[in-house]
Protein backbone atom coordinates (compact mmCIF):
# COMPACT_ATOMS: atom_id res chain seq x y z
CA UNK A 1 0.00 0.00 0.00
CA UNK A 2 3.01 2.29 0.38
CA UNK A 3 3.44 2.64 -3.37
CA UNK A 4 -0.28 3.10 -3.80
CA UNK A 5 -0.37 5.91 -1.23
CA UNK A 6 2.32 7.74 -3.14
CA UNK A 7 0.03 7.99 -6.11
CA UNK A 8 -2.63 9.75 -4.07
CA UNK A 9 -2.59 13.57 -4.37
CA UNK A 10 -2.10 15.57 -1.15
CA UNK A 11 -5.24 16.55 0.65
CA UNK A 12 -4.20 20.16 0.87
CA UNK A 13 -4.03 20.41 -2.94
CA UNK A 14 -7.29 18.69 -3.73
CA UNK A 15 -9.40 19.64 -0.82
CA UNK A 16 -10.33 16.05 -0.08
CA UNK A 17 -11.23 15.49 3.51
CA UNK A 18 -10.65 12.36 5.50
CA UNK A 19 -14.36 11.71 5.48
CA UNK A 20 -14.65 11.33 1.71
CA UNK A 21 -11.22 9.76 1.02
CA UNK A 22 -12.72 6.24 1.00
CA UNK A 23 -15.23 7.09 -1.72
CA UNK A 24 -12.48 8.59 -3.87
CA UNK A 25 -10.09 5.66 -3.48
CA UNK A 26 -12.83 3.13 -4.22
CA UNK A 27 -12.87 4.16 -7.89
CA UNK A 28 -9.22 5.04 -8.40
CA UNK A 29 -7.67 3.88 -11.67
CA UNK A 30 -4.02 3.29 -12.40
CA UNK A 31 -1.88 1.96 -15.24
CA UNK A 32 0.67 -0.81 -14.75
CA UNK A 33 2.63 -2.78 -17.32
CA UNK A 34 0.76 -1.03 -20.16
CA UNK A 35 -2.60 -2.57 -19.11
CA UNK A 36 -5.57 -0.72 -17.63
CA UNK A 37 -6.82 -1.91 -14.24
CA UNK A 38 -9.66 -0.77 -12.01
CA UNK A 39 -9.70 -1.16 -8.25
CA UNK A 40 -13.16 -1.29 -6.73
CA UNK A 41 -14.01 -1.01 -3.07
CA UNK A 42 -15.28 -4.59 -3.27
CA UNK A 43 -11.84 -5.88 -4.27
CA UNK A 44 -12.74 -6.86 -7.92
CA UNK A 45 -9.99 -8.52 -9.98
CA UNK A 46 -8.28 -6.46 -12.68
CA UNK A 47 -9.75 -6.74 -16.26
CA UNK A 48 -7.81 -6.67 -19.51
CA UNK A 49 -8.62 -4.02 -22.13
CA UNK A 50 -10.58 -5.28 -25.16
CA UNK A 51 -8.64 -5.50 -28.43
CA UNK A 52 -9.78 -5.81 -32.05
CA UNK A 53 -8.67 -9.46 -32.07
CA UNK A 54 -10.80 -10.22 -29.00
CA UNK A 55 -13.83 -8.56 -30.60
CA UNK A 56 -13.27 -10.53 -33.79
CA UNK A 57 -13.03 -13.86 -31.95
CA UNK A 58 -16.15 -13.08 -29.98
CA UNK A 59 -18.04 -12.13 -33.14
CA UNK A 60 -17.00 -15.37 -34.85
CA UNK A 61 -18.13 -17.43 -31.87
CA UNK A 62 -21.48 -15.63 -31.71
CA UNK A 63 -22.00 -16.04 -35.48
CA UNK A 64 -21.12 -19.73 -35.29
CA UNK A 65 -23.52 -20.37 -32.43
CA UNK A 66 -26.26 -18.38 -34.19
CA UNK A 67 -25.71 -20.28 -37.44
CA UNK A 68 -25.82 -23.68 -35.74
CA UNK A 69 -28.91 -22.68 -33.77
CA UNK A 70 -30.70 -21.48 -36.91
CA UNK A 71 -29.75 -24.68 -38.76
CA UNK A 72 -31.08 -26.83 -35.91
CA UNK A 73 -34.29 -24.78 -35.87
CA UNK A 74 -34.73 -25.19 -39.64
CA UNK A 75 -34.20 -28.95 -39.41
CA UNK A 76 -36.69 -29.18 -36.56
CA UNK A 77 -39.31 -27.26 -38.55
CA UNK A 78 -38.76 -29.49 -41.57
CA UNK A 79 -39.14 -32.60 -39.45
CA UNK A 80 -42.26 -31.32 -37.66
CA UNK A 81 -44.64 -29.67 -40.16
CA UNK A 82 -47.75 -27.92 -38.91
CA UNK A 83 -51.31 -29.17 -39.32
CA UNK A 84 -52.65 -28.36 -42.79
CA UNK A 85 -56.10 -27.22 -43.85
CA UNK A 86 -58.11 -29.67 -45.93
CA UNK A 87 -58.90 -29.15 -49.60
CA UNK A 88 -61.70 -26.62 -50.15
CA UNK A 89 -64.23 -27.75 -52.79
CA UNK A 90 -65.22 -24.12 -53.37
CA UNK A 91 -61.73 -23.14 -54.49
CA UNK A 92 -60.24 -23.75 -57.92
CA UNK A 93 -57.84 -26.63 -58.48
CA UNK A 94 -54.37 -26.25 -59.98
CA UNK A 95 -52.81 -29.42 -61.37
CA UNK A 96 -49.02 -29.31 -61.70
CA UNK A 97 -47.33 -31.69 -64.15
CA UNK A 98 -43.73 -32.52 -63.32
CA UNK A 99 -41.36 -32.08 -60.37
CA UNK A 100 -38.37 -30.37 -62.00
CA UNK A 101 -37.03 -26.86 -61.53
CA UNK A 102 -40.05 -25.03 -62.96
CA UNK A 103 -42.78 -27.09 -61.30
CA UNK A 104 -41.05 -27.32 -57.91
CA UNK A 105 -40.31 -23.59 -57.81
CA UNK A 106 -44.00 -22.96 -58.54
CA UNK A 107 -45.06 -25.43 -55.83
CA UNK A 108 -42.79 -23.82 -53.22
CA UNK A 109 -44.17 -20.32 -53.84
CA UNK A 110 -47.84 -20.93 -54.68
CA UNK A 111 -50.24 -19.66 -52.02
CA UNK A 112 -52.43 -22.67 -51.20
CA UNK A 113 -54.79 -20.47 -49.21
CA UNK A 114 -56.32 -19.49 -52.56
CA UNK A 115 -56.18 -22.80 -54.46
CA UNK A 116 -56.34 -26.56 -54.16
CA UNK A 117 -53.12 -28.02 -55.60
CA UNK A 118 -52.40 -31.44 -57.09
CA UNK A 119 -48.93 -32.55 -58.24
CA UNK A 120 -48.56 -35.32 -60.85
CA UNK A 121 -45.08 -36.59 -61.68
CA UNK A 122 -43.48 -39.96 -62.55
CA UNK A 123 -40.88 -39.28 -59.85
CA UNK A 124 -41.78 -38.25 -56.32
CA UNK A 125 -38.81 -35.95 -55.77
CA UNK A 126 -37.01 -32.88 -57.03
CA UNK A 127 -33.50 -33.42 -58.43
CA UNK A 128 -30.84 -30.70 -58.11
CA UNK A 129 -29.40 -31.27 -61.58
CA UNK A 130 -26.35 -28.92 -61.40
CA UNK A 131 -24.66 -31.38 -59.01
CA UNK A 132 -25.72 -34.52 -60.90
CA UNK A 133 -22.30 -34.99 -62.60
CA UNK A 134 -20.69 -35.30 -59.16
CA UNK A 135 -22.90 -38.28 -58.33
CA UNK A 136 -21.56 -40.29 -61.28
CA UNK A 137 -18.14 -40.75 -59.67
CA UNK A 138 -19.09 -40.75 -55.99
CA UNK A 139 -18.10 -37.17 -55.09
CA UNK A 140 -21.54 -36.81 -53.53
CA UNK A 141 -24.33 -39.32 -52.99
CA UNK A 142 -27.41 -39.25 -55.19
CA UNK A 143 -29.76 -38.91 -52.24
CA UNK A 144 -27.99 -35.76 -51.13
CA UNK A 145 -29.28 -33.87 -54.18
CA UNK A 146 -32.90 -35.00 -54.20
CA UNK A 147 -35.72 -33.45 -52.21
CA UNK A 148 -38.94 -35.50 -51.82
CA UNK A 149 -41.90 -33.61 -53.27
CA UNK A 150 -43.99 -34.53 -50.24
CA UNK A 151 -41.49 -32.70 -47.98
CA UNK A 152 -42.26 -29.51 -49.88
CA UNK A 153 -45.99 -30.16 -50.19
CA UNK A 154 -46.32 -31.03 -46.49
CA UNK A 155 -45.17 -27.54 -45.45
CA UNK A 156 -47.88 -25.69 -47.38
CA UNK A 157 -50.78 -24.13 -45.48
CA UNK A 158 -53.33 -26.29 -47.30
CA UNK A 159 -53.05 -29.98 -48.07
CA UNK A 160 -51.39 -30.71 -51.43
CA UNK A 161 -52.12 -34.00 -53.17
CA UNK A 162 -49.03 -35.67 -54.65
CA UNK A 163 -49.56 -38.48 -57.19
CA UNK A 164 -46.64 -40.50 -58.55
CA UNK A 165 -47.81 -41.15 -62.09
CA UNK A 166 -47.19 -40.14 -65.67
CA UNK A 167 -49.59 -37.88 -67.52
CA UNK A 168 -50.28 -39.58 -70.85
CA UNK A 169 -52.93 -37.25 -72.29
CA UNK A 170 -54.33 -33.76 -71.86
CA UNK A 171 -57.92 -32.95 -72.86
CA UNK A 172 -58.08 -29.13 -73.07
CA UNK A 173 -61.73 -29.11 -74.13
CA UNK A 174 -63.01 -31.01 -71.09
CA UNK A 175 -60.19 -29.81 -68.80
CA UNK A 176 -59.20 -33.35 -67.82
CA UNK A 177 -55.87 -35.19 -67.84
CA UNK A 178 -55.23 -38.94 -68.04
CA UNK A 179 -52.60 -40.39 -65.71
CA UNK A 180 -50.92 -43.80 -65.62
CA UNK A 181 -49.14 -45.63 -62.82
CA UNK A 182 -45.70 -46.63 -64.15
CA UNK A 183 -44.34 -48.19 -60.96
CA UNK A 184 -43.36 -51.85 -60.75
CA UNK A 185 -46.16 -52.50 -58.25
CA UNK A 186 -49.53 -51.91 -59.92
CA UNK A 187 -53.08 -52.61 -58.86
CA UNK A 188 -56.10 -53.12 -61.11
CA UNK A 189 -56.69 -49.38 -61.48
CA UNK A 190 -53.43 -48.27 -63.10
CA UNK A 191 -55.09 -45.58 -65.25
CA UNK A 192 -57.19 -42.68 -63.98
CA UNK A 193 -58.33 -39.15 -64.87
CA UNK A 194 -58.09 -35.84 -63.05
CA UNK A 195 -60.09 -32.64 -63.65
CA UNK A 196 -58.45 -29.23 -63.38
CA UNK A 197 -59.31 -25.55 -63.41
CA UNK A 198 -55.74 -24.53 -64.23
CA UNK A 199 -53.02 -26.78 -65.63
CA UNK A 200 -49.29 -26.07 -65.15
CA UNK A 201 -47.20 -28.00 -67.69
CA UNK A 202 -43.62 -28.33 -66.46
CA UNK A 203 -42.61 -31.80 -67.60
CA UNK A 204 -39.24 -30.74 -68.97
CA UNK A 205 -37.63 -32.31 -72.04
CA UNK A 206 -35.75 -35.41 -73.15
CA UNK A 207 -32.15 -35.72 -74.34
CA UNK A 208 -31.95 -35.20 -78.10
CA UNK A 209 -30.19 -37.85 -80.16
CA UNK A 210 -30.47 -35.83 -83.42
CA UNK A 211 -31.37 -39.03 -85.22
CA UNK A 212 -27.95 -40.62 -84.61
CA UNK A 213 -28.32 -44.37 -84.78
CA UNK A 214 -27.32 -46.40 -81.72
CA UNK A 215 -27.29 -43.61 -79.10
CA UNK A 216 -30.17 -44.95 -77.03
CA UNK A 217 -28.88 -48.54 -77.22
CA UNK A 218 -25.22 -47.94 -76.32
CA UNK A 219 -24.91 -44.43 -74.90
CA UNK A 220 -25.61 -43.03 -71.43
CA UNK A 221 -27.60 -39.82 -70.95
CA UNK A 222 -27.13 -37.49 -67.97
CA UNK A 223 -30.48 -35.96 -66.98
CA UNK A 224 -31.98 -38.23 -64.32
CA UNK A 225 -30.91 -40.15 -61.21
CA UNK A 226 -30.97 -43.46 -63.04
CA UNK A 227 -28.72 -41.98 -65.74
CA UNK A 228 -26.06 -41.14 -63.14
CA UNK A 229 -26.36 -44.60 -61.60
CA UNK A 230 -26.03 -46.24 -65.02
CA UNK A 231 -22.90 -44.20 -65.80
CA UNK A 232 -21.32 -45.10 -62.45
CA UNK A 233 -22.00 -48.82 -62.98
CA UNK A 234 -20.71 -48.76 -66.55
CA UNK A 235 -17.58 -46.85 -65.53
CA UNK A 236 -16.63 -49.36 -62.84
CA UNK A 237 -17.45 -52.23 -65.20
CA UNK A 238 -14.97 -50.87 -67.74
CA UNK A 239 -12.26 -50.44 -65.12
CA UNK A 240 -12.73 -53.87 -63.53
CA UNK A 241 -12.92 -55.59 -66.91
CA UNK A 242 -9.69 -53.88 -67.98
CA UNK A 243 -8.07 -55.24 -64.81
CA UNK A 244 -9.18 -58.78 -65.66
CA UNK A 245 -6.26 -61.14 -66.45
CA UNK A 246 -5.15 -61.87 -70.04
CA UNK A 247 -6.81 -58.83 -71.62
CA UNK A 248 -5.11 -57.66 -74.81
CA UNK A 249 -3.50 -54.19 -74.83
CA UNK A 250 -5.96 -53.09 -77.54
CA UNK A 251 -8.95 -54.18 -75.46
CA UNK A 252 -7.60 -52.45 -72.35
CA UNK A 253 -7.13 -49.22 -74.31
CA UNK A 254 -10.70 -49.44 -75.62
CA UNK A 255 -12.23 -50.15 -72.20
CA UNK A 256 -10.35 -47.24 -70.61
CA UNK A 257 -11.31 -44.72 -73.30
CA UNK A 258 -14.16 -42.57 -71.94
CA UNK A 259 -15.94 -40.45 -74.56
CA UNK A 260 -18.20 -37.49 -73.74
CA UNK A 261 -20.37 -36.06 -76.52
CA UNK A 262 -21.45 -32.47 -75.90
CA UNK A 263 -19.37 -29.43 -74.99
CA UNK A 264 -21.97 -27.63 -72.89
CA UNK A 265 -21.78 -27.26 -69.09
CA UNK A 266 -23.08 -30.80 -68.46
CA UNK A 267 -20.50 -32.46 -70.71
CA UNK A 268 -17.67 -30.27 -69.43
CA UNK A 269 -18.52 -30.90 -65.79
CA UNK A 270 -18.79 -34.65 -66.26
CA UNK A 271 -15.41 -34.80 -68.04
CA UNK A 272 -13.94 -32.72 -65.19
CA UNK A 273 -15.41 -34.96 -62.48
CA UNK A 274 -14.17 -38.05 -64.32
CA UNK A 275 -10.67 -36.57 -64.49
CA UNK A 276 -10.69 -35.82 -60.73
CA UNK A 277 -11.81 -39.36 -59.99
CA UNK A 278 -9.00 -40.83 -62.09
CA UNK A 279 -6.33 -38.59 -60.53
CA UNK A 280 -7.50 -38.65 -56.91
CA UNK A 281 -8.69 -42.24 -56.55
CA UNK A 282 -7.91 -44.48 -59.52
CA UNK A 283 -4.18 -43.79 -59.20
CA UNK A 284 -4.22 -45.17 -55.65
CA UNK A 285 -6.42 -48.22 -56.14
CA UNK A 286 -5.66 -49.16 -59.75
CA UNK A 287 -2.03 -48.06 -60.23
CA UNK A 288 -1.53 -50.46 -63.14
CA UNK A 289 -4.37 -48.80 -65.09
CA UNK A 290 -4.12 -45.15 -64.06
CA UNK A 291 -1.81 -44.10 -66.87
CA UNK A 292 -3.86 -45.84 -69.55
CA UNK A 293 -7.17 -44.02 -69.06
CA UNK A 294 -8.10 -41.48 -71.75
CA UNK A 295 -10.91 -38.92 -71.84
CA UNK A 296 -12.16 -37.42 -75.11
CA UNK A 297 -14.79 -34.69 -75.43
CA UNK A 298 -16.53 -34.31 -78.80
CA UNK A 299 -18.36 -31.12 -79.79
CA UNK A 300 -19.98 -30.29 -83.13
CA UNK A 301 -19.56 -26.52 -82.68
CA UNK A 302 -16.27 -24.64 -83.12
CA UNK A 303 -15.69 -24.43 -79.35
CA UNK A 304 -16.96 -25.69 -76.01
CA UNK A 305 -19.16 -23.65 -73.62
CA UNK A 306 -20.64 -21.46 -76.38
CA UNK A 307 -22.64 -19.41 -73.84
CA UNK A 308 -19.47 -18.25 -72.06
CA UNK A 309 -17.01 -15.50 -72.98
CA UNK A 310 -14.05 -16.14 -75.28
CA UNK A 311 -11.66 -15.67 -72.37
CA UNK A 312 -13.31 -18.43 -70.33
CA UNK A 313 -13.56 -20.75 -73.33
CA UNK A 314 -9.81 -20.45 -73.89
CA UNK A 315 -9.16 -20.95 -70.16
CA UNK A 316 -11.29 -24.09 -70.11
CA UNK A 317 -9.63 -25.56 -73.17
CA UNK A 318 -6.14 -24.85 -71.80
CA UNK A 319 -7.09 -26.42 -68.46
CA UNK A 320 -8.38 -29.53 -70.21
CA UNK A 321 -5.14 -29.72 -72.18
CA UNK A 322 -3.17 -29.67 -68.92
CA UNK A 323 -5.41 -32.45 -67.62
CA UNK A 324 -4.82 -34.55 -70.79
CA UNK A 325 -8.50 -34.33 -71.78
CA UNK A 326 -8.69 -34.34 -75.57
CA UNK A 327 -11.18 -31.89 -77.12
CA UNK A 328 -12.41 -32.52 -80.65
CA UNK A 329 -14.45 -29.58 -81.88
CA UNK A 330 -16.21 -29.33 -85.25
CA UNK A 331 -16.64 -33.10 -85.03
CA UNK A 332 -20.03 -34.76 -85.59
CA UNK A 333 -21.05 -38.23 -84.43
CA UNK A 334 -22.60 -40.14 -87.33
CA UNK A 335 -23.30 -43.51 -85.68
CA UNK A 336 -22.84 -45.24 -82.35
CA UNK A 337 -21.95 -48.93 -82.25
CA UNK A 338 -21.42 -51.23 -79.30
CA UNK A 339 -17.66 -50.69 -79.07
CA UNK A 340 -16.93 -47.72 -81.33
CA UNK A 341 -18.42 -44.53 -82.67
CA UNK A 342 -18.21 -43.18 -86.18
CA UNK A 343 -17.39 -39.47 -86.41
CA UNK A 344 -16.99 -36.94 -89.18
CA UNK A 345 -13.90 -34.78 -88.75
CA UNK A 346 -13.66 -31.08 -89.68
CA UNK A 347 -11.96 -31.96 -92.97
CA UNK A 348 -14.87 -34.22 -93.95
CA UNK A 349 -13.15 -37.54 -93.36
CA UNK A 350 -14.92 -40.29 -91.43
CA UNK A 351 -13.15 -42.03 -88.57
CA UNK A 352 -13.96 -44.71 -85.99
CA UNK A 353 -13.17 -44.16 -82.31
CA UNK A 354 -13.22 -47.18 -79.94
CA UNK A 355 -14.66 -46.50 -76.49
CA UNK A 356 -15.56 -48.18 -73.24
CA UNK A 357 -18.01 -45.60 -71.85
CA UNK A 358 -20.03 -43.12 -73.92
CA UNK A 359 -21.84 -40.24 -72.19
CA UNK A 360 -24.29 -38.33 -74.42
CA UNK A 361 -24.74 -34.78 -73.03
CA UNK A 362 -26.21 -32.83 -75.93
CA UNK A 363 -29.39 -30.76 -76.41
CA UNK A 364 -33.07 -31.36 -75.59
CA UNK A 365 -36.15 -32.46 -77.49
CA UNK A 366 -39.85 -32.41 -76.63
CA UNK A 367 -41.55 -35.24 -74.80
CA UNK A 368 -44.39 -37.21 -76.46
CA UNK A 369 -46.96 -35.56 -74.17
CA UNK A 370 -45.87 -32.11 -75.38
CA UNK A 371 -45.98 -33.10 -79.03
CA UNK A 372 -49.48 -34.55 -78.55
CA UNK A 373 -50.66 -31.33 -76.86
CA UNK A 374 -49.23 -29.22 -79.68
CA UNK A 375 -51.27 -31.16 -82.22
CA UNK A 376 -54.44 -30.11 -80.41
CA UNK A 377 -53.65 -26.45 -81.13
CA UNK A 378 -52.51 -26.61 -84.77
CA UNK A 379 -53.05 -22.92 -85.44
CA UNK A 380 -51.05 -21.55 -82.51
CA UNK A 381 -48.56 -24.33 -81.69
CA UNK A 382 -46.14 -24.51 -84.57
CA UNK A 383 -42.77 -24.23 -82.83
CA UNK A 384 -40.58 -27.32 -83.09
CA UNK A 385 -38.69 -26.92 -79.80
CA UNK A 386 -41.71 -26.96 -77.51
CA UNK A 387 -44.91 -25.20 -76.45
CA UNK A 388 -45.44 -21.61 -77.54
CA UNK A 389 -46.53 -19.33 -74.69
CA UNK A 390 -47.32 -15.64 -74.33
CA UNK A 391 -45.52 -13.13 -72.11
CA UNK A 392 -47.46 -14.40 -69.07
CA UNK A 393 -46.47 -18.05 -69.76
CA UNK A 394 -50.00 -18.90 -70.85
CA UNK A 395 -50.24 -21.48 -73.62
CA UNK A 396 -51.02 -19.86 -76.96
CA UNK A 397 -54.57 -20.87 -77.85
CA UNK A 398 -55.67 -21.66 -74.28
CA UNK A 399 -56.95 -19.64 -71.33
CA UNK A 400 -56.33 -22.10 -68.50
CA UNK A 401 -53.13 -23.96 -69.46
CA UNK A 402 -49.73 -22.54 -68.55
CA UNK A 403 -46.35 -23.95 -69.54
CA UNK A 404 -42.84 -23.23 -68.34
CA UNK A 405 -39.31 -24.61 -68.24
CA UNK A 406 -37.78 -26.87 -70.88
CA UNK A 407 -41.25 -27.84 -72.14
CA UNK A 408 -41.61 -24.41 -73.78
CA UNK A 409 -40.07 -22.71 -76.80
CA UNK A 410 -39.10 -19.22 -75.65
CA UNK A 411 -36.26 -16.83 -76.39
CA UNK A 412 -34.53 -17.93 -73.19
CA UNK A 413 -31.97 -20.71 -72.87
CA UNK A 414 -33.31 -24.01 -71.45
CA UNK A 415 -31.54 -23.70 -68.10
CA UNK A 416 -32.47 -24.36 -64.48
CA UNK A 417 -32.11 -20.64 -63.75
CA UNK A 418 -34.77 -19.70 -66.30
CA UNK A 419 -37.14 -22.47 -65.18
CA UNK A 420 -36.84 -21.52 -61.50
CA UNK A 421 -37.60 -17.86 -62.19
CA UNK A 422 -40.59 -18.81 -64.34
CA UNK A 423 -41.99 -20.97 -61.54
CA UNK A 424 -41.65 -18.17 -58.99
CA UNK A 425 -43.21 -15.66 -61.38
CA UNK A 426 -46.18 -17.88 -62.14
CA UNK A 427 -46.85 -18.41 -58.42
CA UNK A 428 -47.01 -14.63 -57.97
CA UNK A 429 -49.27 -14.31 -61.00
CA UNK A 430 -51.77 -16.82 -59.58
CA UNK A 431 -51.82 -15.02 -56.25
CA UNK A 432 -52.61 -11.79 -58.08
CA UNK A 433 -55.36 -13.58 -60.03
CA UNK A 434 -56.89 -14.85 -56.77
CA UNK A 435 -56.84 -11.38 -55.20
CA UNK A 436 -58.44 -9.91 -58.31
CA UNK A 437 -61.24 -12.51 -58.33
CA UNK A 438 -61.93 -11.91 -54.63
CA UNK A 439 -62.15 -8.16 -55.15
CA UNK A 440 -64.46 -8.56 -58.12
CA UNK A 441 -66.73 -10.78 -56.03
CA UNK A 442 -66.77 -8.25 -53.19
CA UNK A 443 -67.66 -5.39 -55.54
CA UNK A 444 -70.69 -7.21 -56.90
CA UNK A 445 -72.83 -6.12 -53.90
CA UNK A 446 -70.71 -3.26 -52.59
CA UNK A 447 -71.82 0.30 -51.93
CA UNK A 448 -70.69 3.25 -54.03
CA UNK A 449 -68.17 4.23 -51.35
CA UNK A 450 -66.70 0.73 -51.23
CA UNK A 451 -66.59 0.56 -55.02
CA UNK A 452 -64.64 3.80 -55.16
CA UNK A 453 -62.27 2.60 -52.43
CA UNK A 454 -61.66 -0.91 -53.73
CA UNK A 455 -61.85 0.05 -57.38
CA UNK A 456 -58.37 1.55 -57.27
CA UNK A 457 -56.99 -1.62 -55.73
CA UNK A 458 -58.76 -3.71 -58.35
CA UNK A 459 -57.24 -1.69 -61.18
CA UNK A 460 -53.82 -2.22 -59.62
CA UNK A 461 -54.09 -6.01 -59.33
CA UNK A 462 -55.45 -6.22 -62.87
CA UNK A 463 -52.16 -4.81 -64.10
CA UNK A 464 -50.22 -8.10 -64.27
CA UNK A 465 -46.66 -7.61 -65.42
CA UNK A 466 -45.25 -10.05 -68.03
CA UNK A 467 -42.41 -12.40 -67.19
CA UNK A 468 -38.94 -10.84 -67.30
CA UNK A 469 -35.90 -13.06 -66.98
CA UNK A 470 -33.00 -11.76 -64.89
CA UNK A 471 -29.74 -13.45 -65.80
CA UNK A 472 -27.62 -14.08 -62.69
CA UNK A 473 -24.61 -15.49 -64.51
CA UNK A 474 -23.25 -18.84 -65.68
CA UNK A 475 -21.03 -21.26 -63.76
CA UNK A 476 -19.15 -24.41 -64.75
CA UNK A 477 -16.70 -26.72 -62.97
CA UNK A 478 -13.67 -27.63 -65.11
CA UNK A 479 -11.73 -29.99 -62.82
CA UNK A 480 -8.68 -29.84 -60.51
CA UNK A 481 -10.65 -27.64 -58.06
CA UNK A 482 -11.13 -24.95 -60.71
CA UNK A 483 -14.29 -23.39 -62.09
CA UNK A 484 -15.29 -20.62 -64.48
CA UNK A 485 -17.91 -17.94 -63.90
CA UNK A 486 -19.44 -15.50 -66.37
CA UNK A 487 -21.33 -12.95 -64.27
CA UNK A 488 -23.29 -9.82 -65.25
CA UNK A 489 -21.71 -6.61 -64.04
CA UNK A 490 -23.76 -3.45 -64.42
CA UNK A 491 -25.64 -2.43 -67.57
CA UNK A 492 -24.17 -4.39 -70.46
CA UNK A 493 -21.04 -5.40 -68.56
CA UNK A 494 -19.78 -8.78 -67.41
CA UNK A 495 -17.17 -10.30 -65.11
CA UNK A 496 -15.23 -13.34 -66.35
CA UNK A 497 -13.43 -15.32 -63.69
CA UNK A 498 -11.73 -18.68 -63.51
CA UNK A 499 -9.59 -20.66 -61.08
CA UNK A 500 -9.55 -21.99 -57.52
CA UNK A 501 -11.24 -18.93 -55.99
CA UNK A 502 -14.02 -19.21 -58.57
CA UNK A 503 -14.39 -22.86 -57.58
CA UNK A 504 -15.06 -21.79 -53.98
CA UNK A 505 -17.63 -19.29 -55.28
CA UNK A 506 -19.18 -22.04 -57.47
CA UNK A 507 -19.63 -24.28 -54.44
CA UNK A 508 -21.09 -21.51 -52.28
CA UNK A 509 -23.63 -20.59 -54.97
CA UNK A 510 -24.81 -24.18 -55.35
CA UNK A 511 -25.02 -24.71 -51.59
CA UNK A 512 -27.19 -21.62 -51.21
CA UNK A 513 -29.36 -22.74 -54.16
CA UNK A 514 -30.26 -26.09 -52.63
CA UNK A 515 -33.89 -26.25 -51.59
CA UNK A 516 -33.51 -27.30 -47.95
CA UNK A 517 -31.18 -27.29 -44.95
CA UNK A 518 -31.23 -31.08 -45.14
CA UNK A 519 -29.75 -31.07 -48.65
CA UNK A 520 -27.13 -28.49 -47.70
CA UNK A 521 -26.00 -30.54 -44.71
CA UNK A 522 -25.82 -33.74 -46.78
CA UNK A 523 -23.87 -32.18 -49.67
CA UNK A 524 -21.36 -30.46 -47.36
CA UNK A 525 -20.89 -33.73 -45.46
CA UNK A 526 -20.29 -35.60 -48.73
CA UNK A 527 -17.66 -33.07 -49.80
CA UNK A 528 -15.90 -33.41 -46.43
CA UNK A 529 -16.02 -37.21 -46.64
CA UNK A 530 -14.55 -37.15 -50.13
CA UNK A 531 -11.72 -34.90 -49.01
CA UNK A 532 -10.90 -36.96 -45.92
CA UNK A 533 -11.64 -40.50 -47.08
CA UNK A 534 -11.73 -40.38 -50.87
CA UNK A 535 -14.48 -41.56 -53.21
CA UNK A 536 -16.19 -44.93 -52.97
CA UNK A 537 -14.93 -47.14 -55.82
CA UNK A 538 -17.21 -50.11 -55.17
CA UNK A 539 -19.50 -51.26 -57.96
CA UNK A 540 -23.19 -50.90 -57.14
Amino acid sequence: MRGFNKLMPPEKKTGITAGNRLSRTSSTRFIAHKHLYTTESTGATPTKKLTKWTVLKTSVKVSLVAGISYGCYEMYVQRHPLVQAEADPEKKTIVILGSGWASTSFLKDIDTDHYNVVVVSPRNYFLFTPLLPETTVGTIDVRSVIEPTRFIARHKSRSVKVIEAECTQIDPENKVITIKDNSDVKEEHAVSTLPYDYLIVGVGAMSATFGVKGVEEYGCFLKEVWDAQKIRTKLMDCIETAAFPDQTPEEIDRLLHMVVVGGGPTGIEYAAELHDFLVDDLTSWYPELAGKVKITLIEALPNVLPAFSKKLIDYTESTFKEQNIAIRTKTMVKEVREKEIEVKRPDGTVDSIPYGLLVWATGNTSRPLIRDLMQKFPETQQARRGLAVDEWLRLDGSEDIYALGDATATRYAPTAQVAAQQGKYLARLFKQLAVRENLEAELMNASDEEIAKKGRKLRKVKDIKPFQYSHQGSLCYIGSDKAVADLPLGPGGSLASGGVVTFAFWRSVYISSLFSTRNRALVITDWLKKTALGRDISRE
